[in-house]
C-alpha cells in the first residue's frame, strides 16, 4: 500500500512538474538570448487560457481548434509585446528592460481585469482528458498521462527549431554575441520576436493544460505558475531549455511529495519552492545544467 501511494504521488508530481517545465521554456529561451527575465510570461500564459476559453464559448469552435487558435494568438501576442515594449529598450541598461517587463505584467493583469472581469470562470475539460484509468491500484487521470507526453512533444519541437534550423542557429549566435550577429547581416529584432513567439506559444500550451488541471481561470492566475516556472528555470539552469524541463520536474515532484508525506506543511508548498530558489542562487547560481555566462 505504501509503495502504491508513493508511486501515485510520483505520477502526480511528474504531471505537475511537466507543466512547470513547459511554462519555464519561454522564460529560459528569452533569457538565453537577450538576458531578460520576462516577468510578464505568466500573464501571457493567462491570456492563452482566455483565448481558448472564448474560442469555445463565443465562437463555438471545437476544443482542439480553439486550443490551436489560442496558441497562435498567444504567439502573436508575444511578438507584439516584444515590438511594442522591449524593442524600444533593447539598447538601454538591463534595469530598464526589467522594469519594462514588470510594467507589461501589470498591464496584462489589469487589462484582463477590465476586459474579462475579476470573477473566476470555469474552464471546461474535454472528455478525452477527463477519463480516469486504473492500473495495478494506481489511478491515471487521462490529463496526467497526456501532460508529460504533450510536454515532451513540445520540448522536441523547440529543440528542433533551436538546433536544426537557420532561425535556431541565429538564436544561438545572438545569445553569444548580438552585435557581431547583427554585423553578419542577421535581422536580430526579427529573430528575437520569433523567440518571444515560440516561448509564448509554449506558455499558452502550458496554460491550457494548467486550466484543465485546475478548471478555473482568472486574470491573476498566471502569477504563481509564472513564479514557479521561474524557479524551475533557475533550478535547471536558466538559459538551458533541457535544464528548465528538468527543474520543472524536480520542483513538481518535490511539491507533491511534500504535501503527500507531510500534509501539515501543505500550506507552505509555495514557501518551499521559493526557499529552494534562494538556496540555488546562494550555492549554485548557474543551476543544475547551466554554465557561467559572460557579463
Amino acid at each position: 500500500m505504501e509503495l502504491t501511494f508513493f508511486l501515485q504521488q510520483m505520477i502526480n508530481g511528474v504531471a505537475l512538474g511537466s507543466l512547470y517545465g513547459l511554462i519555464a521554456i519561454g522564460y529560459t529561451m528569452v533569457y538565453g538570448i537577450i538576458r531578460l527575465i520576462n516577468f510578464a510570461h505568466g500573464d501571457v500564459m493567462m491570456m492563452g487560457c482566455y483565448f481558448a476559453y472564448f474560442g469555445i464559448l463565443m465562437f463555438s469552435l471545437p476544443w482542439w481548434a480553439s486550443f490551436v487558435v489560442a496558441i497562435v494568438l498567444t504567439a502573436l501576442l508575444g511578438m507584439m509585446m516584444d515590438k511594442g515594449a522591449y524593442v524600444p529598450v533593447r539598447n538601454a541598461p538591463r534595469i530598464s528592460a526589467l522594469i519594462t517587463a514588470i510594467g507589461v505584467s501589470f498591464l496584462l493583469e489589469n487589462l484582463g481585469l477590465v476586459v474579462f472581469g475579476g470573477r473566476p470562470k470555469g474552464f471546461e475539460t474535454p472528455d478525452m482528458f477527463s477519463e480516469v484509468y486504473e492500473v495495478a491500484g494506481l489511478m491515471f487521470p487521462a490529463l496526467v498521462l497526456w501532460t508529460p507526453l504533450l510536454t515532451l512533444a513540445i520540448l522536441g519541437v523547440v529543440l528542433f527549431i533551436i538546433y536544426r534550423t537557420k532561425t535556431g542557429r541565429a538564436m544561438r549566435c545572438i545569445s553569444h554575441d548580438m552585435e557581431t550577429t547583427r554585423l553578419m547581416g542577421v535581422d536580430v529584432n526579427r529573430i528575437i520576436s520569433i523567440t518571444f513567439a515560440v516561448g509564448s506559444a509554449a506558455a499558452a500550451a502550458g496554460g491550457i493544460m494548467w486550466a484543465m488541471r485546475y478548471p478555473e481561470i482568472n486574470p491573476l492566475m498566471g502569477i504563481i505558475p509564472g513564479f514557479k516556472a521561474f524557479v524551475a528555470a533557475v533550478l535547471g539552469g536558466i538559459g538551458n531549455i533541457t535544464g528548465a524541463m528538468l527543474g520543472g520536474l524536480l520542483l513538481g515532484v518535490a511539491e507533491i511529495l511534500l504535501v503527500a508525506l507531510m500534509p501539515e506543511l501543505a500550506g507552505y508548498r509555495d514557501a518551499v519552492a521559493f526557499g529552494l530558489l534562494i538556496l540555488i542562487l546562494l550555492f549554485r547560481p548557474t543551476g543544475l545544467m547551466g554554465t557561467k555566462l559572460p557579463d
